[in-house]
């Protein structure tokens, strides 16, 4: 069966579609700077509740735990829980594929960032399955109201955190659609409060910024665990 194709066009008109293209997407580009400006400049509101997980291999942590020494957590709410039809064996299809996506997570720690998940099922199951899928981000086990709390009571969604000493501050949340463009290094940072750290970004005055392209490249060259 034969499917309408665009126009069929020179070499010479297919680079000039492209740069007329160029020109939008540029724009695009620019646009989406500004909104992530105006997102490191959104409102924070203070965690006041102690909220409690099960870590891996079976400790006690609480939401300042998870930020293991970092200033920004990314909390995303993975649904593998009791009550799903596919639970214990599986998580949700759409979490794993999201998972599968997901960059190198030493780089986000380089910028002072750590990525998480949480999810209602017990440690044995998470953890098996984390490992039968090839995944590496830490994952833990909610046990109290902070995935009501924070949007995400089920299905899945990101939170992120700032660390100010030992005061926790929530900073941005996404869910649906918005966590399609998530994965890689940039769209992360892009969602903190401190964002790529960069000087060509704009940010408040006194976040902490570095000259672009000198903080990151070869992962084995970290100090940082995941």
């Amino acid at each position: 069966m034969s499917t309408a194709k665009p126009d069929i066009v020179t070499p010479e008109q297919w680079r000039t579609a492209r740069e007329a293209l160029l020109k939008k997407e540029k724009a695009h580009t620019r646009a989406r700077d500004a909104m992530a400006a105006e997102r490191r400049r959104m409102p924070m509101t203070r965690v006041e509740k102690d909220y409690r997980f099960t870590a891996p291999g079976g400790g006690d942590a609480t939401l300042l735990d998870l930020f293991d020494g970092s200033r920004q957590l990314v909390v995303y709410r993975f649904f593998m829980d009791p009550g799903m039809d596919v639970y214990p064996e599986r998580g949700c299809p759409g979490c794993s594929m999201y998972s599968d996506q997901l960059s190198n997570l030493l780089h986000l720690r380089e910028r002072g960032t750590r990525y998480v998940a949480v999810s209602r099922g017990e440690q044995e199951h998470l953890q098996r399955y984390r490992e039968h899928m090839g995944w590496e981000f830490p994952w833990y086990t909610l046990r109290d109201d902070f995935d009501a709390d924070h949007d995400v009571a089920e299905w899945h969604g990101t939170n992120v955190f700032l660390r100010d000493g030992d005061d926790v501050y929530r900073t941005y949340f996404i869910d649906a659609r918005g966590d399609e463009a998530l994965g890689s290094t940039w769209n992360f940072l892009d969602i903190t409060p401190f964002g790529r750290q960069e000087e060509w970004e704009d940010s408040p005055q006194g976040w902490p910024q570095t000259p672009p392209y000198t903080w990151g490249g070869w992962h084995d060259k970290y100090e940082h665990t995941i």
